[in-house]
């Protein structure tokens, strides 16, 4: 085993840990108070797991919320893929953790998610519905490679035939892929693909931690191959670095070549702390960008409707272009919010993964 690991008395945390998880319908400890912590080595050098119980792994998006999904399963919080914009990094804020280093680094894992998945799917109350992952956390980060959390979830949800979707960045999930393309013979089974540039100077600023975007269309080429429905999301587009004409046609175009079912586009919003967050990054590798960036958020977490629109249009025409005419299965704004119009506790935001 690759970690040391000692038991942890959070007792700042419990409070923000119980009312957190509590608004999902269950608390993450049987005893909120103790959570298991591994160390990193190796592989995983610098970094922290928070191993906890989940009481319920399905989550239920609220009623009055316009999200294209009614249930969700995030089995990690906190993602080491490092998106400098991630949108869900105030979650680790409900924990009473950072959301720079220490959502990049301290991940919560729920260790027994897929102990719970099939417990709650036996459950009569359970219809069947879609299940979405990948909806504030990427389900194939770093720690899916040791953890297997995803790849479970995914066979018990083949076996089970009930439908799901996976949005990612990474290119870990060609390791299911046989497992996708089998569960996409007995259920809907659909895997988006977030990317947002081919400029690998861009991605390697912004987004330090995930697979480079053009192994990502090979992945998504290869799913296809097999079967498995793909579509892409070019987001976040980001004004000054990845939002040209050009740069949005050449992923397009990419992507549609390697059977892309759909693609569309997003333009950059910045909501409650994650403004602040990346507004600071941007001072230190990009200062000739924020004068731009405070212009285009000068009214708030979203760019003008004109510049989100222009985005949203190149991408849609140059998809015709290239045959694809997927519906959109995601939306541009987010309905569920937590206080002072920040995440809620499972991040519920635009599209709840990138």
């Amino acid at each position: 085993m690759n970690y040391e690991h000692t038991f942890v008395i959070l007792d700042r945390m419990a409070l923000r840990w119980a009312r957190a998880e509590a608004e999902e319908g269950g608390t993450l400890f049987p005893d909120e108070r103790v959570a298991e912590r591994h160390v990193g080595k190796g592989a995983y050098a610098g970094m922290e797991f928070l191993h906890v119980n989940a009481r319920t792994i399905i989550n239920t998006v609220p009623p009055e919320s316009q999200m294209p999904f009614r249930h969700t399963i995030n089995p990690y919080r906190g993602c080491s893929h490092a998106c400098v914009y991630c949108f869900a990094r105030p979650t680790h804020d409900y924990l009473g953790l950072g959301i720079g280093s220490d959502f990049e680094r301290k991940i919560v894992v729920k260790v027994n998610a897929v102990d719970r998945l099939r417990a709650e799917l036996r459950s009569p109350k359970w219809g069947g519905d879609c299940i979405a992952m990948g909806t504030n956390t990427d389900p194939y980060q770093h720690a899916e490679g040791k953890y297997h959390l995803t790849r479970g979830i995914v066979e018990t949800l083949s076996g089970a035939r009930n439908p799901f979707s996976i949005l990612t960045k990474s290119t870990l999930v060609l390791r299911d892929a046989a497992l996708l393309a089998a569960a996409s013979e007995r259920t809907q089974v659909s895997v988006s693909f977030s990317v947002g540039t081919l400029d690998r100077s861009v991605w390697s600023l912004t987004e330090p931690g995930t697979p480079p975007p053009d192994r990502r269309v090979e992945a998504l080429r290869r799913l296809t191959a097999m079967g498995v429905s793909c579509g892409v999301l070019i987001a976040p587009v980001l004004p000054g670095l990845s939002d040209s004409e050009d740069q949005l046609r050449e992923v397009v175009e990419a992507c549609a070549d390697a059977g892309a079912v759909s693609i569309h586009g997003v333009a950059l919003h910045l909501r409650g702390s994650v403004r602040a967050h990346y507004l600071d990054w941007l001072e230190g590798a990009r200062p000739d960008l924020v004068r731009l960036h405070r212009g285009r958020f000068r009214r708030g977490a979203y760019q003008e409707d004109t510049e989100r629109e222009r985005v949203e249009g190149i991408v849609r025409a140059a998809a015709l272009r290239c045959g694809v005419t997927g519906r959109d299965r995601y939306r541009s704004r987010p309905e569920v919010t937590g206080p002072e119009g920040g995440p809620g506790p499972e991040g519920g935001q635009q599209l709840r993964l990138l």
